[in-house]
């Protein structure tokens, strides 16, 4: 490995430091501030004060705010970061058991933003000003102005209920497909590794329409850079020395002002996927998604603290090592980057 990405590896993790222990103590005293009463949530029909009283004690809420902060940062350094009261199951095993269907949700949906992003940004560049460049600016907007889980609920409408193209939107697969064994937690991976291509079918119709919904949204940011950088590189020396070479148009395109153009593209595609992460909590309950998401929130809904802060620790980490990949990918392109200071 070259010193540039030892020393980019170095310096993204001592910085992110920081940014985690904020992430920990905002979300400490955030959770802490809602409204509401956990311990008499969970009492439920119980509602004596003395049921109200053992469950706070059991959830640690009777002791004070700096004892109890103490105890979760115990917790972490140990890799523990707390018992869910809703499930009753440790908050680490369940983000284990939920993180792939979440990461396998978004990785389908920024695959599918990115691969129809680009050729429009490309598209849009060419013909600057002309009905595509148009035509790219209306999709952009919607895709910005238009929340995942509206374009959810429109595309269940519309391919469920109108067209019955669809399947049901009750979670990864149907009533009738039964999960195959858990190898990688990807369903589509487990069932093409075992060969089992009719649950895959399956799961592969099951995430069209989430995938689609929040594609839609991860189109805008990778379309508008990406007509932003061709513009950039094929207004530069390089472009028209290459035109006045009497090069084809097709090669100076893809093979100069597209090369040149890719590492603004790669970074918005590392935060766009940072941010699908947490832009698919809305996403995942619309279709019964069971991921980090919607576990999360029904977590929020039932004031149990535990899942909420694992969430956005977990979030947090996600985000670090995925900016940690976009450097290293960028010094990879591109051997001119180095790191200052």
């Amino acid at each position: 490995m070259r010193p540039s990405l030892l020393l980019i590896i170095g310096k993204r993790v001592l910085a992110a430091l920081p940014v985690l222990a904020g992430v920990v103590v905002v979300t400490f005293i955030l959770t802490r501030m809602l409204p509401g009463d956990p311990a008499a949530y969970f009492a439920g029909q119980v509602d004596s004060q003395a049921a109200i009283e053992e469950i706070r004690h059991a959830m640690g809420l009777d002791l004070p705010l700096p004892i109890q902060f103490l105890h979760y940062i115990t917790g972490l350094s140990q890799g523990d970061l707390g018992r869910s009261f809703s499930t009753g199951r440790p908050v680490l095993a369940e983000m284990l058991d939920r993180l792939p269907a979440s990461l396998e949700l978004v990785l389908v949906a920024v695959a599918f933003g990115a691969a129809l992003a680009v050729p429009l940004g490309v598209l849009a560049a060419v013909r600057q000003g002309g009905w595509a460049d148009q035509a790219v600016r209306v999709i952009t907007t919607a895709g910005v102005s238009l929340p995942a889980f509206f374009s959810g609920l429109m595309l269940i409408f519309l391919f469920y209920y109108l067209l019955e193209w669809a399947p049901s939107p009750v979670g990864r697969l149907d009533a009738f497909s039964e999960a195959p064994p858990r190898i990688t937690g990807f369903l589509l991976i487990d069932c093409a590794l075992l060969g089992d291509w009719e649950t895959w079918h399956a799961a592969a119709a099951q995430i069209v329409l989430p995938a689609l919904s929040l594609g839609l949204v991860t189109l805008a940011p990778i379309a508008r850079m990406t007509r932003g950088a061709m513009l950039a590189a094929l207004s530069s020396d390089f472009i028209r020395t290459a035109r006045a070479a009497g090069l084809p148009p097709r090669q100076v395109l893809w093979t100069y002002a597209f090369r040149n153009a890719v590492l603004p593209v790669l970074t918005t595609l590392g935060m766009v996927f940072s941010y699908s992460l947490g832009g698919a909590v809305l996403v995942e309950k619309v279709f019964s998604w069971p991921g980090v998401g919607s576990f999360a929130l029904d977590a929020l809904m039932q004031l149990d603290y535990a899942p909420v802060q694992g969430f956005v620790l977990v979030l947090g980490v996600l985000y670090v090592v995925l900016n940690l990949g976009v450097d290293i990918l960028l010094v990879l392109a591109d051997p001119r980057i180095r790191v200052e200071g």
